[in-house]
């Protein structure tokens, strides 16, 4: 009974502040302030579903409560009612506080955003491009699936095909809480294409998943931003190599974690327009600038939890791809599966899964409930 008055007290503490955000949202002054506004809305949807299952739990308690009175009742008929009303509510009240205990974990605010993911090919020279390659494609189906869209930056292909790097960004519903997971060192191991002995190499490929920063996020000092422009190349018809269409961005970043000043370096090919390259171009600056300096928060909790599953350091070897075997494998939770081809066809929803319970389960260790 403590428990479930525990959990109550702190439903309660958040339908009041549920109350007190529902009247934010709609002053004018909190409306102005579009970083405030946009943090309160936010704050809002992640409530919701907690107050209704509020809601449920005190109307699960009332009917156990009444259920139990009516059993001392004459009538058979509604003695039997009484039965069947409290089996079926005792049965669903232990779900129901595993769910909420699931909703309170603390949410990571970042999980709603858009993500710019990188992929590079790392050791194996010519084979590690190619994967890299089979790892954007993977990508690409998993993002058709959930009905999110992607669109590619730039990238520099790779000698033997694939890509020695790509940079691309997703927009979709919660895409960094999902995507989070795959930012770590892929491990292939295959007979490449190029190999003329049938022996089996193994190479790697990085991948980074980097929430979109949203513009009052980062500052910026615009004026400083040296431009260039330049001619696209590969296939696209009459607009390309004719028209400077592609953008260069030059920015020096003092890093406030280390005191160090940065050069970084973007380009973006996005677009024929050139205006949305240079609008494409800003955003990757600003999501690079949150990452870094949002690395030594990240750090801090990573050094703090054993399974690392979302947060780890991003040059751990976190999977591997057996070709030989058909078997993929999470190293970080020790999840394997024996149906490479479908995974690499986008169907990797299911260690994704596995990684994110991993995640709560140590999340929920850090909140003590």
């Amino acid at each position: 009974m403590a428990a479930s008055e525990s959990l109550l007290d702190k439903l309660d503490g958040l339908e009041a502040r549920f109350q007190e955000v529902s009247l934010l949202i709609t002053d004018p002054s909190v409306i102005a302030d579009m970083k405030r506004f946009v943090k309160l809305n936010r704050e809002y949807r992640d409530l919701e579903p907690v107050v209704a299952a509020r809601k449920e739990y005190i109307q699960l308690q009332k009917s156990i409560e009444e259920a139990r009175e009516l059993l001392s009742e004459s009538d058979p008929e509604m003695r039997q009612m009484a039965r069947e009303e409290l089996d079926s509510a005792t049965a669903r009240l232990p779900q129901l506080e595993e769910e909420i205990k699931q909703m309170l974990i603390p949410a990571d605010p970042q999980d709603d955003k858009d993500v710019i993911m990188e992929i590079r090919g790392g050791t194996g020279g010519d084979e590690a491009a190619l994967f890299a390659g089979d790892l954007f494609r993977m990508y690409c189906k998993f993002c058709e699936a959930k009905g999110w869209k992607y669109a590619v930056s730039s990238y520099s292909e790779g000698a033997s095909g694939g890509y020695k790097e790509i940079i691309f960004t997703v927009t979709g519903e919660k895409v960094y809480g999902t995507l989070k997971y795959e930012s770590g060192v892929h491990r292939v191991q295959r007979v490449p294409v190029t190999e003329t002995q049938g022996r089996i190499h193994t190479s790697a490929a990085t991948v980074a998943v980097l929430p979109e920063a949203d513009a009052f996020e980062v500052e910026i000092n615009e004026g400083e931003i040296k431009w260039d422009t330049f001619r696209s190349g590969g296939a696209g018809g009459q607009n390309v190599n004719k028209v400077e269409s592609g953008v260069r961005l030059r920015y020096n970043w003092k890093n406030p974690n280390t005191g160090v000043v940065e050069e970084i370096l973007i380009e973006c090919t996005e677009t024929r327009d050139q205006p949305k390259n240079k609008e494409r171009a800003l955003s990757r600056l600003r999501t690079m600038i949150y990452d870094r300096e949002h690395q030594k928060y990240m750090d801090d909790i990573a050094a703090r939890r054993k399974t690392m599953v979302s947060t780890g350091d991003r040059s751990a070897k976190i999977r591997t791809y057996n070709y030989p075997q058909g078997r993929i494998t999470d190293h970080r939770i020790n999840w394997t599966s024996y149906n490479l081809p479908a995974f690499m066809d986008g169907d990797i929803q299911d260690c994704i899964d596995q990684l994110t319970i991993a995640e709560n389960a140590e999340r929920m260790k850090e909140a003590e409930m």
